[in-house]
């Protein structure tokens, strides 16, 4: 249902930039920074790590265990603050972006065909750009080896997935919708943005970030559901996350992972 009376293209400006303000543009601000940095260092970007999924307090995994939670938690909060701003013009906010249960099998469906769409090229380019020497080293996880470190991974891969898709898909889409920007500005506004706050992996993060961000919205405004993409992105990052912790031990080309408290501001 639509409010009566909307709200105006500059409130709705300034809305969006606040919601992003607080989320993923201001990981893209410090993407922006982390690149310069790795750019202007001494050692080659190819030489460098992007690590996901670090250890706070490594010596003391029950405190561990609470920074992870609490960061997945409060990770989520953006999510939920930009579908309480839709229900003021697009209630019930969950039916416009497509974030309701009444299809999850063909989410589920439409989610494994995109991480297979996505995947296996993104894979493919990930390594091209390694390289060329234009990515870092990416390190998916380095939580150690505690009986608590899947169940982690599992729940920061949702976390990842709600956050970009309905903020960078559905929220930002519906919003700009209402701005009356045009579509092709529209799809460059998600795709640049997802791409952006993935800089500090290196210009190959970037590029593969931005052709599935491009293609993510593409199918949102085709399909109005947002179910599929976080679908879609959970099993990417699963993958990513739980296949290098299982992995690891066999994959001598990743050294040991170097991490800093930047680092993860940086990682959406």
């Amino acid at each position: 249902m639509i409010d009566d009376q909307p709200l105006s293209r500059r409130l709705l400006g300034t809305e969006v930039l606040l919601v992003l303000g607080v989320s993923l543009g201001a990981s893209a601000i410090n993407s922006i920074l982390d690149i310069i940095s790795r750019l202007t260092a001494v050692k080659a970007l190819s030489q460098q790590q992007a690590t996901l999924n670090q250890s706070i307090t490594p010596d003391r995994p029950w405190l561990d265990l609470a920074y992870q939670l609490v960061s997945i938690g409060l990770g989520v909060v953006p999510a939920l603050l930009a579908i309480y701003l839709l229900d003021r013009t697009d209630a019930p906010a969950l039916k416009t972006i497509g974030l309701t249960r009444g299809r999850a099998g063909w989410d589920l469906g439409q989610g494994a065909g995109l991480a297979a769409l996505i995947g296996i090229p993104g894979l493919g380019l990930y390594l091209v750009a390694r390289a060329i020497g234009v990515n870092t080293t990416v390190v998916p996880a380095a939580l150690g080896q505690h009986w608590w470190t899947v169940p982690v991974l599992l729940l920061s891969a949702g976390q990842n997935a709600v956050l970009e898709e309905v903020v960078v898909v559905g929220y930002l889409l519906v919003r700009l919708e209402r701005m009356r920007v045009s579509l092709p500005l529209m799809l460059a506004a998600s795709a640049i943005l997802r791409g952006t706050y993935h800089l500090y992996q290196g210009f190959g993060g970037f590029a593969g970030n931005l052709v599935m961000g491009l293609v993510f919205a593409l199918v949102f405004l085709r399909i109005r559901r947002v179910a599929p993409l976080v679908v879609a992105h959970t099993i990417l990052d699963t993958v990513a996350f739980v296949g290098y912790a299982a992995l690891k031990p066999y994959l001598s080309c990743y050294p040991d992972a170097q991490w800093s408290a930047r680092d993860l501001q940086t990682t959406p």
